[in-house]
């Protein structure tokens, strides 16, 4: 007998039910100040069987939290039309269906919607109870599809986001919507080929892309039950920067050293005209070996300095411990946030990214956490708040919802959340606060 692969087996392997439970056991003391929802995505394949981590349908994980109680657990498939009605992404024509996504990496807000998102379709529309409302265009104006990392400017509420494709000639769309939610903006971007763009960076006055030598492989899409994208040697690799106040205008691109990054922690515009990134670095991705497989990377923290006058970048390793799902203050997105964290094994990690010191939180042997999403204590863009993560406990067989001081990640939890279900290993997800604190 076969062995199951390991994206279908222990945390990894799918749950099978929808539930919903109400006044939820808790361990330690709720912030009173939280009130809302934390919801995290992740794929959870209906029929129990995917080729890929990547591919299973989407599941929100949600818990409600109001005056210091644990109000209520629910997790809801995102009912797509690959879901419901067995939609594929491209027909026999190569005409391409920008509903049939999984919808299974984020779950994110703008002007009042709550949108669930994978970077290969539309963004699927929910209800306040994780109900599907359907695919979501912008009014008919959308006509790619959209990055599961969009990022909200929080000086003007607009969305940045990118849509690409692996067929269409134009690959490359970036894509800007206002504060009410209007898309206003589309223009395509010239690149050599159809690189695989998971995550981009914003700052006050610049769009970041990063086109990587991860490269669309025609082999391995006919194959089927894999990724279709292989390390390509012969791509380069480059940051994009595109200024803010043209948005039409030049996009200057920079090389740097070939690598591949599927998240960024943050990035700034710098007093000295130079633009900063932190990222999460990995030295390659999904190269083929002589029989066909991959090798397994991990990545780490590293600070990349774009100098536009010079035409340079300077790279920088900040840390050797492997890790992920880096994050900031959303309120801090595009500004220069004093500190980031990211999930490293059993591990939350803090970055002061001034002094370069690190702290972190163990939850010890066997308890895995996921990414962390901040929530704000007040209305200070990097001030004081908590850490929401969904934390799994293999000799427990069931998950958590710890709540962690932010400043100080050494100290016990603030409090756990006992959870009627596992919660299988995901990806992002955010605190969406009942009014969110600016």
């Amino acid at each position: 007998m076969t062995a199951a692969p390991r994206h279908l087996t222990g945390n990894y392997a799918p749950v099978t039910e929808e539930l919903t439970a109400h006044d939820l056991p808790v361990t330690g003391a709720l912030p009173p100040e939280l009130s809302g929802w934390y919801l995290r995505n992740g794929p959870n394949p209906a029929d129990a069987a995917s080729g890929h981590w990547f591919f299973g349908d989407g599941m929100i994980h949600g818990v409600r939290l109001e005056g210091g109680r644990a109000v209520s657990y629910r997790n809801r498939w995102v009912r797509t039309s690959r879901l419901t009605d067995g939609a594929r992404m491209y027909d026999g024509d190569g005409r391409r269906d920008l509903t049939a996504g999984p919808a299974n990496t984020h779950v994110v807000r703008h002007a009042g919607r709550t949108l669930a998102l994978v970077e290969t379709a539309l963004p699927y529309e929910l209800t306040c109870d994780l109900d599907t409302k359907g695919p979501y265009d912008f009014g008919g104006r959308l006509h790619t599809a959209m990055t599961a990392h969009p990022k909200t400017c929080p000086a003007t509420g607009e969305l940045h986001f990118f849509g690409y494709g692996m067929l269409e000639p134009t690959h490359l769309t970036y894509h800007r919507a206002d504060a009410d939610g209007e898309l206003v903006l589309s223009r395509p971007v010239e690149v050599p080929g159809p690189t695989m763009l998971h995550d981009f960076a914003l700052t006050a006055g610049h769009v970041v892309l990063m086109d990587l030598p991860v490269v669309f492989d025609v082999e391995l899409a006919l194959a089927g039950g894999t990724m279709p994208y292989s390390w390509d040697d012969g791509h380069g690799a480059r940051l994009g920067l595109l200024r803010r106040d043209d948005p039409h205008g030049r996009v200057r691109w920079f090389p740097v050293g070939p690598c591949y990054v599927f998240h960024v922690l943050n990035a700034h515009d710098a007093p000295d005209g130079t633009v900063v990134l932190y990222v999460m670095r990995y030295p390659q991705m999904w190269r083929r070996d002589a029989d066909g497989g991959t090798r397994p990377q991990q990545a780490v923290l590293w600070k990349w300095t774009v100098d536009p006058a010079a035409g340079t970048v300077r790279e920088e390793q900040c840390d050797d411990r492997p890790g992920e799902f880096p994050r900031v203050d959303d309120r801090l997105t595009g500004l220069a946030a004093g500190h980031g964290h990211m999930t490293s094994g059993t591990s939350l990690v803090r970055y002061d990214l001034s002094s370069g010191a690190v702290t972190a939180h163990d939850f010890g042997p066997g308890r895995t956490p996921g990414e962390a999403a901040f929530a704000p204590a007040d209305g200070t863009p990097g001030g004081p708040g908590w850490l929401l993560t969904y934390v799994y406990d293999a000799a427990a067989g069931r998950s958590d919802l710890v709540v962690l001081d932010a400043d100080d990640l050494t100290a016990p939890p603030v409090a756990a959340i006992h959870l009627p279900a596992r919660v299988p290993f995901g990806f992002h997800g955010n605190w969406l606060a009942d009014q969110p604190l600016h």
